[in-house]
């Protein structure tokens, strides 16, 4: 089994009878947590017109994070770039890094994030985000580089910034693009999983190589929920299939706290759908989980798995985190010793 990274893809969960302060100061605090733990990277997703989500503002919160931590690298999984000016992005981000050096990652999506009408209000054109994409993405990547500084148009700050460029996807039209560019790549298998293998063999297999990333570089993003039991994890996994059911149902309301029995709020056809959406989901104890991640690993051998944690409540999120970090550092031990 190929040793991994483990990371942390944080949706600054809305909790029923709690503030967005408050959503603010738990993510503030999981970002600590994890940062002692030894997380790779603390990451945030744009997200719009959501009850349950308060990380629309994406990069100012990667901001309030990155002060607020010491050495993990904070960056956006992802930045929907179609909803906004590629310059802009190139200043925000330059300003971070300016703000926190050689800490600031750039993940990079397409899709808008939210709903029709408010892609319309973003002011998103979807008849051209197809070819549009890649063009910003080029953008941003001129924007950075010092050999921009005699353009007319001049990212500042962002221009001469060592700010890495993440693709994000959840189908295989962006395995293509980030092989093309020789960008590294992460897949949204916390909600999209049908698409993933096929996705990383498209990239391992067209993959060309360029001087920021010679070697194909991969990031899985998946749910993991993990407590002292496996009954006790998989109570606490109920808050995020309430969520998905409340997505099913386009019913935006905050994460609800875990219930005894699922029955009672969701029906066959969305159970069906649901754990289809959830198929990789690491849920159980310690050994449980470690057992889920290495069987995935083999199966799809990862640089990075990204975790995200609905968890109701706060302590037992970031104890999940925890039991998270010891089941990788087992399995990345007895990795290097076969």
């Amino acid at each position: 089994m190929k040793k991994f990274e483990i990371s942390v893809l944080d949706l600054a969960p809305v909790k029923q009878n709690k503030t967005i302060h408050d959503t603010f100061n738990d993510s503030l605090e999981l970002a600590r947590a994890v940062e002692k733990l030894d997380y790779k990277r603390f990451w945030l997703a744009e997200h719009h017109n959501i009850s349950s989500i308060a990380s629309s503002a994406t990069s100012v919160l990667i901001g309030f994070i990155a002060n607020g931590t010491e050495k993990i690298r904070v960056g956006s999984g992802g930045i929907m770039l179609p909803n906004h000016s590629s310059l802009v992005i190139a200043e925000q981000f330059g300003t971070l890094e300016s703000l926190f050096p050689n800490r600031i990652d750039l993940g990079v999506g397409r899709a808008p994030g939210t709903d029709g009408l408010t892609a319309q209000a973003l002011g998103r054109n979807p008849q051209n985000i197809n070819q549009h994409f890649p063009k910003q993405i080029q953008e941003l990547q001129k924007y950075f580089s010092i050999e921009n500084a005699g353009s007319l148009v001049r990212a500042i700050p962002g221009e001469g910034c060592d700010i890495p460029i993440y693709i994000l996807g959840s189908s295989t039209d962006s395995a293509w693009l980030a092989a093309e560019m020789g960008l590294p790549y992460a897949f949204a298998g916390h909600f999209a999983p049908q698409m993933m293998e096929t996705a990383f063999e498209i990239y391992h297999q067209n993959y060309e190589p360029s001087k920021e990333f010679p070697t194909p570089y991969t990031i899985a993003c998946v749910n993991g929920i993990a407590a002292e039991t496996d009954e006790e994890a998989k109570k606490l996994s109920t808050t995020l299939y309430q969520a998905f059911v409340n997505l099913i149902r386009n019913d935006r309301k905050p994460y609800a706290p875990p219930v005894d029995d699922m029955d009672e709020i969701w029906n066959q056809m969305e159970k069906m759908h649901v754990q289809n959406m959830l198929k990789y989901s690491f849920v159980g104890s310690e050994e449980t989980v470690k057992s889920q991640m290495k069987e995935f690993q083999r199966r799809f051998q990862v640089n990075e798995m990204m975790i995200t944690s609905p968890i109701y409540e706060q302590e037992a999120r970031i104890n999940s985190y925890a039991i998270i970090r010891k089941a990788v550092d087992e399995l990345n031990r007895v990795s290097s010793m076969a």
